[in-house]
């Protein structure tokens, strides 16, 4: 008998041309680290009802309360964007994408753009 371990060889794929995958193709953990196997958006149900804070943001000025106070129906506010620049989206006061704003329906609406990654720190 040998004391030397048998090595299986595998083969190894090269994923990185695959394109990212979608929220149904992926697999969850369960907080024990077992594989429960591919969830849908469905399984996802419990934080459909979680409510975020959402902000589009055409631009800012600053102004002191005595202007504010003075403005009337009509006046006009000079916002430090330019017509057609990208508006900035928050979600819970976090900057998470830019867009532009768009008429549906007769009602005002914001497509988004651009997705704006952040490096978190955990």
């Amino acid at each position: 008998m040998s004391d030397e371990t048998p090595v299986e060889e595998i083969e190894l794929t090269d994923f990185s041309d695959a394109p990212a995958p979608t929220p149904e193709d992926t697999e969850l953990e369960d907080t024990d680290g077992a594989r429960d196997g591919q969830r849908s958006a469905a399984d996802l149900q419990a934080v459909f009802e979680i409510p975020v804070s959402i902000q589009a943001v055409l631009g800012r000025t600053h102004m002191e309360v005595s202007e504010l106070l003075k403005l009337d129906k009509g006046d006009i506010v000079e916002l430090d964007r330019k017509v057609g620049e990208a508006i900035d989206i928050y979600v819970n006061d976090r900057l998470v994408a830019r867009g532009e704003v768009v008429l549906v329906d007769d009602r005002l609406g914001v497509t988004m753009t651009e997705i704006i990654k952040t490096e978190r720190s955990h």
